[in-house]
């Protein structure tokens, strides 16, 4: 949905889109760091099946995505067939429950921290496969972000902390937030390839898509195997009705974030949007250690700035380039 307008209403736009983003994902941060350290009910029982939060979240951002399309949507015929997001279904089915698994082994702030190093696989792929030479700066950018992580993963983390963590083992942890950006590398290289593919593919129809394959891969492993944990989880939320509530807030706030997201991508540009969902990450951190008592020392606050830091300066990086390429196109 894009609006066009006076400066002021973009500004009141974009105030809108960084407030939703903001609230609704870290909101969601709380409740995720909630249902993966809290004991719920008189048996003080923790709740396990963290991929479980995987389908809910897809089933809410499919009917979301749905709703969106017959509300919104003016793209018509001619976008990518539904069939289309298969492989990066499973991708995308994968690599966020690695993610979310992670938490049983490190606290939140870790979590967040290792995930923001996006940038680490991408550009070792693109230079040890590809032979892509990136400039000093971008790997200063790297070197800030690898060496802020590194060091927090070697810091000794509070025994306040450890104690809320289901089975803390840091190693595991760690290897399972960097699996969960390899898929994600790929997962996101599919929807480039679909979107170049289908000029005329929206993003709701990329969730939709996406969703679609995540809740059909999700029923399989949750409820087709017999290793499945989907009926376990349900009878949790039966007995202890708390986590169904904290579960159903989860993924609404997914999906009105998602909403935010490419509204802001629509109206502002991916930069835009990558500037307000770091700064996010970085407040929920400072959020998750003041709030939920996970409580980080002066050398792990530095570790935090130096990831910040540099990606930071991976985002002015990017805005110089961008501004190179409107001077060259008004020149031209």
């Amino acid at each position: 949905m894009e609006v066009h307008g006076s400066g002021f209403r973009r500004i009141l736009l974009l105030a809108l889109c960084i407030t939703g983003i903001w609230s609704a994902y870290i909101y969601q941060g709380v409740l995720q760091e909630t249902l993966s350290t809290k004991r719920f009910g008189p048996d003080e029982k923790r709740f396990e099946h963290l991929a479980f939060l995987n389908l809910a979240q897809s089933v809410v951002c499919l009917v979301w995505s749905y709703i969106m399309i017959k509300l919104w949507s003016n793209a018509g015929n001619g976008g990518a067939p539904w069939w289309a997001y298969w492989s990066a279904g499973i991708t995308n089915t994968i690599g966020p429950a690695m993610g979310i698994e992670a938490l049983k082994y490190i606290s939140y702030p870790a979590q967040v921290l290792a995930k923001s190093s996006k940038m680490i696989p991408v550009m070792l792929m693109g230079t040890l496969v590809y032979g892509i030479r990136y400039t000093f700066p971008e790997y200063m950018c790297t070197f800030l972000v690898a060496g802020g992580v590194s060091f927090f993963a070697l810091l000794k983390t509070s025994s306040k902390t450890i104690s809320k963590l289901a089975h803390p083992n840091a190693p595991l942890g760690y290897a399972l937030c960097f699996l969960n950006l390899a898929f994600d590398g790929f997962t996101n290289a599919t929807q480039d390839s679909i979107a170049s593919r289908y000029p005329k593919t929206e993003a709701w129809d990329i969730m939709l898509g996406m969703n679609l394959w995540g809740t059909i891969y999700n029923m399989i492993y949750m409820f087709g195997l017999p290793q499945g944990i989907g009926f376990e989880a349900i009878q949790f939320c039966k007995l202890h009705p708390e986590a169904a509530w904290d579960i159903l807030k989860y993924c609404l706030c997914g999906a009105v974030g998602q909403n935010f997201i490419f509204m802001t991508i629509s109206n502002f540009g991916s930069l835009a949007n990558t500037t307000i969902t770091t700064t996010r990450k970085f407040v929920s951190i400072v959020v998750s250690s003041v709030m939920s008592g996970n409580p980080l020392s002066l050398k792990q606050w530095g570790c935090v700035s130096m990831v910040f830091g540099g990606l930071s300066y991976q985002i002015y990086l990017k805005w110089r380039k961008l501004q190179r390429v409107e001077k060259k196109k008004q020149k031209s």
